[in-house]
């Protein structure tokens, strides 16, 4: 199986090439392979000590910091190498700061994956939630490189768990040692024979917290507040927007909105913005703009948003008219704000949780929506007590990354 599996990469590797004609995002994709050996060579020399993280895409780069920044204090002397596989995660993060050398991680081949270790030469790797690649696994455990999975999620669909992943199962013996996320990871793990493994909990909560340590103000949005009740309407899709443009064209309560969606294409954002009959205006547009003026913000820009929240009296997180669902209702959470969400959600732990909990509100359709909107609007009490869920929620669970830590600096 691991002969088809090269083989079907191979196959793989010359249509994503064709496809980099037709799509930006997959061009990305392939150039940004093209340079990596390069970069590495420039940037780690055979005299450095390193160690290596590896991100599938944004939210789980993320999800690691915590652990990359213990770990950064506790190796001082070692560079940090971050790897990427989705444009989404390394344009947006590339040049942060905690890496030494961040690049795309080549395609999982023998030879690239050979290359790889060879010019990074870790000490130590971390695999963070998901993403095993089963050529730099082999290698890996060939070389005898200390290798961990943190923040894991297993569940019973995945290749490892099915009569044909006899090679994925092989792989995961490269790891010294998986923290998961929760009970049923760890026993799926056992049921393979893999006693290795200790519920550490989701670094997400650690990741969170520390925001509430940090400047989060943007004189913009308390410009544009202007002590007004706020809601925040992070990462919408289309079909999330269809329904609160409806309800934001009618509300006749004294109420602003940021809307800042999923997808900021030009085109895209002009769209949203003349569908909106209220005053409204676009981030790009608020320089010599009197903000307070207006009932509407939509952000056509990146990196902003979790500050934002703090500034929400409600918000709603989009995806979950959509798959694969519903995006990050952590960092509303941790500031202390009701959450709004759609139906599909079900594939989110701390989502299910907080629904549970009725931190988190669950809307099927315009009506639900127009109804939880005028609930939380028009209740301050409400709006604190299913805040104060969402926070205490928060709270309560972090701790992942200092056991972790604790275990790999065996303290």
């Amino acid at each position: 199986m691991l002969f088809l599996y090269n083989l079907l990469l191979l196959f793989a590797s010359q249509i994503v090439k064709l496809l980099a004609l037709f799509s930006p995002k997959i061009k990305l994709f392939v150039e940004g392979r093209k340079t990596v050996f390069q970069s590495l060579e420039s940037k780690i020399s055979s005299s450095d000590k390193s160690i290596w993280f590896h991100a599938a895409s944004l939210g789980e780069f993320e999800q690691g910091l915590p652990v990359m920044e213990k770990i950064k204090k506790e190796f001082p002397n070692h560079k940090i190498v971050v790897t990427f596989f989705s444009p989404s995660g390394y344009e947006v993060r590339k040049n942060n700061s905690i890496a030494d050398a961040c690049v795309y991680l080549p395609l999982d081949t023998k030879s690239n994956a050979q290359k790889f270790l060879k010019l990074v030469h870790p000490d130590l790797v971390f695999f963070i939630k998901y993403e095993y690649w089963p050529n730099y696994l082999n290698e890996l455990k060939k070389l005898n490189i200390k290798t961990y999975l943190i923040s894991g999620i297993f569940r019973k669909n995945q290749a490892f768990f099915q009569w044909y992943g006899g090679f994925y199962r092989n792989a995961l013996k490269a790891f010294d040692y998986f923290f998961v996320q929760n009970e049923s990871s760890k026993l799926l793990l056992q049921k393979l024979g893999f006693n290795n493994v200790k519920i550490s909990g989701d670094t997400r909560f650690d990741r969170v917290v520390s925001i509430l340590e940090r400047d989060n103000s943007l004189d913009f949005i308390k410009l544009f507040k202007n002590n007004t009740i706020t809601i925040v309407i992070g990462s919408s899709w289309p079909k999330d927007e269809s329904l609160l443009v409806n309800y934001i064209n009618q509300t006749n309560e004294k109420v602003k909105f940021i809307i800042a969606p999923h997808n900021i294409k030009v085109e895209q954002i002009q769209e949203l913005k003349n569908s909106i009959t209220k005053k409204t205006v676009l981030f790009s547009e608020k320089e010599n703009t009197d903000l307070s003026n207006y009932d509407v913000l939509i952000v056509d820009t990146i990196g902003i948003l979790t500050k934002i929240y703090s500034y929400a009296e409600i918000a709603y997180v989009g995806g979950g008219f959509g798959n694969p669902g519903i995006h990050n209702i952590l960092e509303p959470a941790t500031f202390g704000i009701p959450i709004i969400v759609g139906p599909n959600f079900t594939n989110f732990a701390e989502a299910v949780a907080l629904v549970h909990q009725e931190g988190c509100v669950c809307v099927a359709n315009q009506n639900e929506l127009n109804d939880a909107f005028s609930n939380l609007i028009s209740n301050e009490d409400i709006r604190h007590e299913k805040g104060h869920i969402c926070s205490t929620f928060v709270q309560m669970n972090k701790g992942a990354t200092n056991v972790i830590m604790k275990h790999i600096c065996n303290k």
